[in-house]
């Protein structure tokens, strides 16, 4: 049994160490946001770890221990996005299903404009990963991510036609939607991104019927 003075030092502990937790995740963003700033500026090849250390203000060892350098940080802020447009296309599927929406084609879409509505919102971000740059081994880690992307996709259409036409639809549909995102996130204003993004939908539609 606890005594109130083992639940009074527990509390401190606990809140000391809500404390630096708070502290490493202030550290991790703001290396993350210096790092795309000068990738953006400066492109991945001739980004300096010294110049994301004068911006991010954050020491040269805690950006290695964080990311263990420059390789890192480019594909937390890759990692960071792509888990940020999967999860707004599945929430949005599901918000659809509880809606009532039952066509796999229209759940597919529901997915498609919340992936994309992304891509502007972090279009920052986005834009970083347009040209293919970036460290050894991240046009494989793309290429398997993007495997698994139409994967899911795959599985979500799979009520709609054969297996085989499933995942040729699938491919077709999601190599639309990637192209689609880079243009959106270079899109001159948020009204012109909209009108990309509905188009995009309407194409989609048309495509998978």
């Amino acid at each position: 049994m606890r005594t109130s003075k083992d639940r009074q030092t527990s509390g401190v502990g606990e809140s000391g160490g809500s404390r630096q937790w708070a502290r490493a995740d202030a550290t991790r963003r703001a290396l993350l946001d210096a790092a795309q700033q000068v990738f953006a500026d400066r492109g991945y090849a001739d980004a300096g770890i010294a110049e994301i250390v004068e911006s991010s203000g954050i020491s040269v060892g805690s950006l290695y221990h964080h990311y263990g350098g420059k390789a890192g940080l480019y594909l937390a802020l890759w990692e960071e996005l792509s888990d940020e447009q999967e999860a707004r296309a599945a929430s949005a599927v599901s918000a659809a299903r509880t809606a009532g929406e039952r066509d796999p084609i229209g759940l597919f879409i529901e997915g498609a404009r919340a992936y994309l509505e992304v891509c502007w919102k972090r279009r920052a971000a986005a834009r970083l990963f347009h040209g293919g740059e970036g460290p050894s081994g991240f046009s494989l880690m793309r290429r398997t991510r993007a495997r698994q992307w139409i994967g899911q996709n795959t599985r979500l259409l799979r009520g709609h036609d054969g297996d085989r036409a499933t995942e040729v639809l699938s491919l077709v549909l999601t190599t639309v939607i990637g192209e689609a995102g880079r243009e959106i996130a270079l899109a001159p204003d948020v009204a012109e991104a909209h009108e990309i993004i509905d188009e995009v939908c309407r194409i989609l539609i048309r495509l998978a019927r």
